[in-house]
Protein backbone atom coordinates (compact mmCIF):
# COMPACT_ATOMS: atom_id res chain seq x y z
CA UNK A 1 0.00 0.00 0.00
CA UNK A 2 2.81 2.45 0.71
CA UNK A 3 4.42 1.70 -2.43
CA UNK A 4 1.76 2.56 -4.66
CA UNK A 5 1.16 5.28 -2.60
CA UNK A 6 4.55 6.53 -3.83
CA UNK A 7 4.60 5.40 -7.23
CA UNK A 8 0.83 6.47 -8.39
CA UNK A 9 -2.65 4.99 -8.40
CA UNK A 10 -4.07 5.28 -11.91
CA UNK A 11 -7.23 8.16 -11.44
CA UNK A 12 -8.83 9.50 -14.43
CA UNK A 13 -6.42 8.02 -16.50
CA UNK A 14 -3.24 9.86 -14.50
CA UNK A 15 -1.29 7.95 -11.61
CA UNK A 16 -1.75 9.98 -8.56
CA UNK A 17 0.88 9.88 -5.39
CA UNK A 18 0.60 11.35 -2.28
CA UNK A 19 3.19 14.04 -3.64
CA UNK A 20 0.65 15.26 -6.74
CA UNK A 21 -2.45 15.48 -4.69
CA UNK A 22 -3.93 19.01 -4.08
CA UNK A 23 -5.52 18.44 -0.38
CA UNK A 24 -5.09 16.54 2.53
CA UNK A 25 -8.49 15.36 1.80
CA UNK A 26 -7.83 14.15 -1.48
CA UNK A 27 -4.76 12.14 0.17
CA UNK A 28 -7.10 10.32 2.55
CA UNK A 29 -9.20 9.09 -0.55
CA UNK A 30 -6.14 7.93 -1.95
CA UNK A 31 -4.70 6.14 0.91
CA UNK A 32 -8.12 4.67 0.95
CA UNK A 33 -8.07 3.76 -2.43
CA UNK A 34 -5.01 2.26 -2.45
CA UNK A 35 -5.99 0.27 1.22
CA UNK A 36 -8.80 -1.27 -1.53
CA UNK A 37 -6.35 -1.92 -4.10
CA UNK A 38 -4.34 -3.71 -2.15
CA UNK A 39 -7.85 -5.91 -0.47
CA UNK A 40 -8.43 -6.73 -4.22
CA UNK A 41 -5.36 -8.20 -4.71
CA UNK A 42 -4.55 -9.61 -1.72
CA UNK A 43 -7.84 -10.14 0.22
CA UNK A 44 -8.71 -13.90 -1.15
CA UNK A 45 -5.47 -15.09 -0.82
CA UNK A 46 -5.16 -13.56 3.84
CA UNK A 47 -8.37 -15.31 3.76
CA UNK A 48 -7.40 -18.56 2.37
CA UNK A 49 -3.82 -18.04 5.50
CA UNK A 50 -6.93 -17.08 8.12
CA UNK A 51 -5.04 -13.63 7.98
CA UNK A 52 -7.49 -10.85 9.05
CA UNK A 53 -7.38 -7.68 6.63
CA UNK A 54 -7.06 -5.65 9.54
CA UNK A 55 -5.49 -2.22 8.75
CA UNK A 56 -5.81 1.58 10.19
CA UNK A 57 -4.08 4.76 9.02
CA UNK A 58 -3.51 7.78 10.73
CA UNK A 59 -2.84 10.26 8.02
CA UNK A 60 -2.05 13.77 8.97
CA UNK A 61 0.12 16.67 7.62
CA UNK A 62 -0.44 19.89 5.78
CA UNK A 63 -0.08 21.13 2.28
CA UNK A 64 1.80 24.98 1.74
CA UNK A 65 -1.19 27.37 2.12
CA UNK A 66 -3.38 25.07 3.35
CA UNK A 67 -4.49 23.80 6.95
CA UNK A 68 -3.31 21.28 8.89
CA UNK A 69 -6.03 18.03 8.88
CA UNK A 70 -5.61 14.70 10.39
CA UNK A 71 -7.89 11.63 9.50
CA UNK A 72 -7.94 7.82 10.18
CA UNK A 73 -8.73 5.52 7.50
CA UNK A 74 -10.12 2.26 8.06
CA UNK A 75 -9.96 -1.49 6.19
CA UNK A 76 -12.65 -0.27 4.12
CA UNK A 77 -10.98 3.31 2.62
CA UNK A 78 -13.57 5.05 4.14
CA UNK A 79 -12.50 8.01 6.92
CA UNK A 80 -12.82 10.15 9.70
CA UNK A 81 -11.32 13.87 10.56
CA UNK A 82 -10.23 15.29 13.76
CA UNK A 83 -12.09 18.22 14.75
CA UNK A 84 -12.26 20.85 17.40
CA UNK A 85 -14.33 18.12 19.08
CA UNK A 86 -12.69 15.03 18.22
CA UNK A 87 -8.96 16.63 18.66
CA UNK A 88 -7.33 13.53 18.40
CA UNK A 89 -7.69 9.90 16.78
CA UNK A 90 -6.13 6.73 17.74
CA UNK A 91 -5.11 3.33 15.92
CA UNK A 92 -4.53 0.17 17.69
CA UNK A 93 -5.54 -0.36 21.47
CA UNK A 94 -7.15 2.12 23.24
CA UNK A 95 -8.90 0.76 26.64
CA UNK A 96 -5.90 2.04 29.08
CA UNK A 97 -4.66 5.30 27.39
CA UNK A 98 -7.62 6.72 25.50
CA UNK A 99 -9.68 7.98 29.13
CA UNK A 100 -6.31 9.63 30.12
CA UNK A 101 -6.59 11.57 26.36
CA UNK A 102 -10.70 12.38 26.52
CA UNK A 103 -10.28 13.76 30.25
CA UNK A 104 -7.30 15.71 29.41
CA UNK A 105 -6.91 16.71 26.30
CA UNK A 106 -8.70 19.23 24.06
CA UNK A 107 -8.29 21.53 20.96
CA UNK A 108 -6.34 24.17 22.91
CA UNK A 109 -3.91 21.84 25.01
CA UNK A 110 -0.52 23.42 23.61
CA UNK A 111 1.90 21.03 21.85
CA UNK A 112 4.61 19.93 23.71
CA UNK A 113 1.95 19.80 26.83
CA UNK A 114 0.39 17.26 24.01
CA UNK A 115 4.00 15.49 23.91
CA UNK A 116 3.91 15.19 27.87
CA UNK A 117 0.12 13.82 27.73
CA UNK A 118 0.33 11.05 25.14
CA UNK A 119 3.27 9.69 26.70
CA UNK A 120 1.26 9.26 29.95
CA UNK A 121 -1.34 7.65 27.89
CA UNK A 122 0.99 4.85 26.50
CA UNK A 123 2.54 4.20 29.91
CA UNK A 124 -0.78 3.31 30.83
CA UNK A 125 -1.42 1.37 28.03
CA UNK A 126 2.32 -0.42 28.09
CA UNK A 127 1.49 -0.95 31.72
CA UNK A 128 -1.70 -2.69 31.54
CA UNK A 129 -1.22 -4.68 28.13
CA UNK A 130 1.57 -6.93 27.49
CA UNK A 131 0.59 -7.34 23.76
CA UNK A 132 1.71 -3.65 23.59
CA UNK A 133 5.49 -3.10 24.07
CA UNK A 134 8.37 -0.53 23.17
CA UNK A 135 9.88 1.19 21.57
CA UNK A 136 7.40 4.27 21.22
CA UNK A 137 8.67 6.26 17.61
CA UNK A 138 7.21 10.36 18.19
CA UNK A 139 7.11 12.82 15.70
CA UNK A 140 6.23 16.27 16.47
CA UNK A 141 5.04 18.62 13.39
CA UNK A 142 4.04 21.95 14.12
CA UNK A 143 1.02 24.11 12.22
CA UNK A 144 2.74 25.89 8.96
CA UNK A 145 6.13 24.91 9.93
CA UNK A 146 5.58 22.44 6.67
CA UNK A 147 8.64 20.56 7.92
CA UNK A 148 9.11 17.81 11.25
CA UNK A 149 10.41 19.61 14.34
CA UNK A 150 11.01 16.21 16.57
CA UNK A 151 11.77 12.88 15.83
CA UNK A 152 12.52 10.75 18.59
CA UNK A 153 12.41 6.64 19.41
CA UNK A 154 11.65 5.82 22.85
CA UNK A 155 12.99 3.07 24.53
CA UNK A 156 12.99 1.54 27.82
CA UNK A 157 16.29 3.30 29.12
CA UNK A 158 14.48 6.92 27.90
CA UNK A 159 15.31 8.87 31.37
CA UNK A 160 11.97 11.69 30.26
CA UNK A 161 9.98 8.59 29.64
CA UNK A 162 11.46 7.01 32.83
CA UNK A 163 10.75 9.74 34.60
CA UNK A 164 6.93 9.85 33.15
CA UNK A 165 6.05 6.41 33.98
CA UNK A 166 7.18 6.85 38.26
CA UNK A 167 5.84 10.48 38.13
CA UNK A 168 2.55 9.42 36.59
CA UNK A 169 2.22 6.09 39.26
CA UNK A 170 2.90 7.83 42.33
CA UNK A 171 0.53 10.75 40.95
CA UNK A 172 -2.22 8.21 40.64
CA UNK A 173 -1.58 6.66 44.33
CA UNK A 174 -1.35 10.28 45.88
CA UNK A 175 -4.66 10.96 43.99
CA UNK A 176 -6.19 7.84 45.32
CA UNK A 177 -5.27 8.08 48.65
CA UNK A 178 -7.16 11.65 48.98
CA UNK A 179 -10.01 10.47 47.75
CA UNK A 180 -12.50 9.89 50.55
CA UNK A 181 -14.01 6.32 51.17
CA UNK A 182 -17.97 6.06 50.49
CA UNK A 183 -19.99 7.49 53.19
CA UNK A 184 -21.85 4.63 53.05
CA UNK A 185 -19.84 1.79 53.99
CA UNK A 186 -19.73 2.56 57.89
Amino acid sequence: MVNLLKEGIESDGTQETLYTVPSMFRAAQLVGAAIRHVYRIDGAALREQNVAFDISILLGGQLNGRSMRLFQVYPAGNFIEATPDTPFLQIGEHKYGKPILDRAASHDTELYDGVKLVLVSMDSTLRSNLTVGMPIDLLVYRRDALKVELRRRITEDDEYFRMIRERWSAALRDAYRTIPRPDWTG
